[in-house]
Order: structure tokens, then C-alpha cells, then sequence
């Protein structure tokens, strides 16, 4: 509220807030970060303030970009994350680092002045995340990569379609779900593990680890 991100928990607090006070008085609201705006209880805020605000906005972008990145207005219809701000550009690649067409899923790359230096101590990381920007005519100019899968819309606005890889949001922080297994999986009385991010109740997303003891396991035939 007032320029401060707002996850899905406080979303639905906020939604049960409004309609609790049909009169509250006009807000200007900025909704982005944490968790994806068409999130069950975000769009039901969204839908709630649309009348009873100024201006609703989607804003998206991860640290790596210096936060924002792209923003779109909240109206009728499918919520996006739509066009990229000021110094910025958004490409959609496919696997071999070219445009995919409008309509087409591909990785979403970030170029421009909000990219960042990279990861403290972690040159590897950052040499596979940051890369030099071919469609960049600044000399030294970097893009990032994001792993996140989008599309262009044939309006010019940009979807957002999940991540590419196993990487989770929990209250807005990400999470690898593949470094908590390998964690479990290194202890001597595991034999197996699998690790998801539940949604039982709306906007309670929760970590859940899925254990097999290496005692239950069969023993190989000998």
C-alpha cells in the first residue's frame, strides 16, 4: 500500500478489509513482488479497489534487475505484466538465444540500466545468469536471465507463465526446491525425497517434503 509490495496473505487480509468498508475512502494502490498478482486472492482485491482507486498497477521484475522491470495498468480482463519501464528491455529467447514469435512460450531475458553487477562471491552463478546483451548497442551491456517463461500477447503486453525450472515463491521469497532435496536426500537414513510448494488453502502456500526411510526400501536380490 502507498508504493509497498503486497503478498497474497496480506492481499486477502486487505480484500476482506474492503469489503468490510464500502466507503473507504479512494486509494492509490500498487500491487507487485512476492507473488503473482493473478493469484486467487489478489485478483479479488484487484477486482474489489478497481472502482474505489485511482490507479491499480502490476508491477513486475526480480532483484537481479534492480526490482522493477515491467509494468501494466489492472483492468477488465487477463492481468499481465506489459510493458517494460523506462531504460529497460524485455526479450522473449527460445533455448538457442533468438526471438521467439508473438504467441510463442519462451525464457524471459532482461537488458538494460536496471541489470545489476551479480552475485556476491559467486562468479559461476553470475556468468551463467548475466550475459553480454546482443541486441544491446551499449558498449559492455549485460542482460539477465531470468528463468521465468513468457509470451508476447499480440497487443504489445508481455505474459508472465511460471518458471522454467523448480524454483518457488513462498511468501515472497524464492526458493530452490532441488537444493532442500539434495539437502534431505544427504542424510544417511534417506532414501528418497521430493519437495513441492502446497497450496491447500487459499493464499497458505506451505512447504511439504515427501521422505522415503532407506529402511522401508526393498532389498536388492542378491
Amino acid at each position: 500500500l502507498r508504493g509497498n509490495r503486497i503478498g497474497a496473505a496480506a492481499a486477502r487480509a486487505l480484500y476482506e478489509s474492503v469489503q468490510a468498508h464500502p466507503k473507504l475512502h479512494p486509494l492509490r494502490v500498487e500491487l507487485g513482488g512476492g507473488n503473482p498478482i493473478g493469484d486467487e486472492g489478489v485478483r479479488a482485491l484487484a477486482e474489489a479497489l478497481a472502482g474505489r482507486c485511482k490507479a491499480l498497477w502490476n508491477m513486475f521484475g526480480p532483484t537481479e534487475t534492480t526490482i522493477w522491470s515491467a509494468i501494466d495498468r489492472v483492468g477488465p480482463g487477463p492481468i499481465t505484466i506489459g510493458r517494460a519501464i523506462a531504460n529497460t528491455t524485455l526479450h522473449v529467447l527460445d533455448g538457442g538465444g533468438r526471438p521467439v514469435p508473438i504467441g510463442v512460450p519462451g525464457e524471459l531475458w532482461i537488458g538494460g540500466d536496471g541489470v545489476t553487477l551479480g552475485y556476491l562471491h559467486r562468479p559461476d552463478l553470475t556468468a551463467e545468469r548475466f550475459v553480454a546483451d546482443p541486441f544491446s548497442a551499449v558498449p559492455g551491456a549485460r542482460m539477465y536471465r531470468t528463468g521465468d517463461r513468457g509470451r508476447w500477447r499480440h497487443d504489445g503486453l508481455l505474459e508472465h507463465l511460471g518458471r522454467l525450472d523448480f524454483q518457488v515463491k513462498v511468501r515472497g521469497h524464492r526458493i530452490e526446491l532441488g537444493e532442500i532435496e539434495a539437502t534431505l536426500a544427504s542424510h544417511p537414513e534417506v532414501a528418497r525425497t521430493v519437495v513441492l510448494a502446497r497450496e491447500d488453502r487459499p493464499g497458505d502456500v506451505r512447504l511439504v517434503a515427501y521422505v522415503v526411510p532407506r529402511s522401508a526400501m526393498p532389498e536388492a536380490n542378491t
